[in-house]
């Protein structure tokens, strides 16, 4: 039994495509998934399966999702494996002057090429500092996310593919859950 967690994109933002987690949470187990907790309400879901195949588990769940709640949102799932690389990867780790808080990883849908990597990289001039590591990009917000113009849409135009983000902070939370 693997451990996995899927995490939703663009619902419960802004009080637009509201889920209540107490429902993603009986989705997931409606599928045959085992060991479900949900984290906050912006659509993490820790969970177990004998199934081994991430890309399989993330269409049964983006397509159960749309089914059920009417509207598509894109769905990232990683493994318990997948999630400890992006903690020991981290580019900001010991650097005590980093706020956990304003570190930032974008889960992405597939790898980004090297010349969108590039473009984003050469052409965003701003206070952040931005890391791609393969499905992943670390930012590090240094005036706060609230106010930066290294907003998610952009980072998807440049990249060529869609994202979500969670904050550093969530991230260990997920990762805790995950080895319960």
């Amino acid at each position: 039994m693997t451990a996995f967690v899927s995490l939703f994109r663009a619902i419960n933002v802004g009080g637009q495509r509201k889920v209540k987690m107490a429902e993603l949470k009986e989705l997931h187990e409606s599928l045959g998934l085992e060991n479900v907790f949900t984290y906050i309400q912006s659509g993490n879901v820790v969970f177990s399966s004998e199934e081994e195949d991430v890309e399989r588990l993330r269409r049964q769940i983006e397509d159960n999702f749309e089914q059920k709640f009417g509207f598509h949102s894109d769905v990232f799932v990683r493994s318990s494996d997948e999630l400890g690389e992006i903690i020991e990867h981290n580019p900001f780790q010991n650097q005590p002057d980093k706020a956990p808080n304003w570190i930032v990883v974008m889960f992405l849908g597939t790898r980004p090429a090297d010349a969108a990597q590039k473009n984003l990289l050469e052409t965003y001039v701003g206070p952040e500092e931005i890391f791609v590591n393969g499905k992943e990009l670390h930012v590090y917000y240094p005036d706060g996310i609230g106010r930066s113009k290294l907003m998610p849409g952009l980072i998807e135009k440049k990249l060529k593919t869609v994202g979500t983000a969670r904050n550093w902070n969530t991230i260990l939370k997920l990762q805790e859950l995950m080895q319960r």
